[in-house]
Parts: structure tokens; sequence; C-alpha cells
């Protein structure tokens, strides 16, 4: 069994950003990459969707409601998907791509119980930014994770 560089994203976010990076480093160090999506603010985002729903039901749009509870993951995700497969594909790195309905923190903890040949854990600028993860919550995971937990952040250029 390879080793493998868990990459951690939100896929409700540009699940890409860092990709770049994380196939570099897979094919420097020889290993293969397992990719997780996390869902970041997954129940206030339901929650949203049934109060919208409640509101159209109310106002005598019960078809439309309906359609806003039963809607699933929308094509713009899977195309994005997609790509994010291709492209690794294309860089000759073997790649598995987990989705979790869970916050980065907890999916990370979830699946290195479950994979022993995860050697590092990349967290993307999407999870290291803007509070995505507490200082607390990292420090924990870094304590706990008995892997390396590497961060990135976003690079700016001047113009």
């Amino acid at each position: 069994m390879r080793k493998q560089i868990l990459f951690v994203t939100y896929q409700n976010e540009d699940f890409d950003e860092g990709l770049s990076y994380a196939i570099d480093l897979a094919k420097a160090m020889n290993e293969d990459l397992a990719i997780l999506l996390a869902h970041k603010n997954k129940l206030l985002k339901r929650f949203e969707e049934i109060m919208t729903a409640i509101t159209f039901a109310e106002a005598g749009e019960p078809e439309t409601a309906r359609e806003i509870l039963s809607a699933g993951p929308d094509n713009g995700s899977r195309t994005k998907l997609n790509a994010l497969i291709e492209k690794c594909h294309n860089a000759g790195i073997a790649a598995k791509v987990y989705t979790v309905a869970l916050d980065a923190g907890s999916a990370i903890k979830d699946i290195l119980r479950q994979k022993n040949s995860v050697d590092m854990v990349l967290l993307s600028p999407s999870v290291t930014e803007n509070g995505n993860i507490s200082s607390g919550e990292l420090q924990k995971l870094v304590r706990t994770a008995s892997r390396p937990i590497v961060t990135m952040a976003k690079q700016f250029s001047a113009a």
C-alpha cells in the first residue's frame, strides 16, 4: 500500500485552491493523494434551505418548496469535482476523493483513524483562513494526529 498525502479543503468553496501544490508535493514524495472535501456550515445551509422552503409554502407555492428541499448537489460542484480528479490524473498522481458531511477537524480525525496509509495532512488555504478552523482546534489536531499537519496560505502577488 502506497503512502498518501491527505489534502483537506471545503467542498462548498474553491476546493481546487492549493491543489497544484498538493500534486507537486505528492510527486516529490512519490506518494498518492487523498482529497478530503469537508462541508463548511452544513447545518446552517440546511437551516436556510428549510426556512426558504417554509416561506414559499406559506406563500402558496408548495411545488417550489418541494424543489428546494429535494435539491441535491448542483452540477457546478460535480463539474468542479470532475475537473479536480482530471487534474490529478493528468499530473500522473493517483487520487481518491472523500466527501464528508462534517467540519474539517472532525473529518480529519475520522479519516486518520480509518487510513493508516496517510503520511501527512495538508490543509488548503480555504481551511486555514478567516477563522474557518480555530487556532485551538488546529493545536488539538496537531497534538492528536500523530502525523505532520501542514497549513497553506494564499499567495498574493504585488501588481
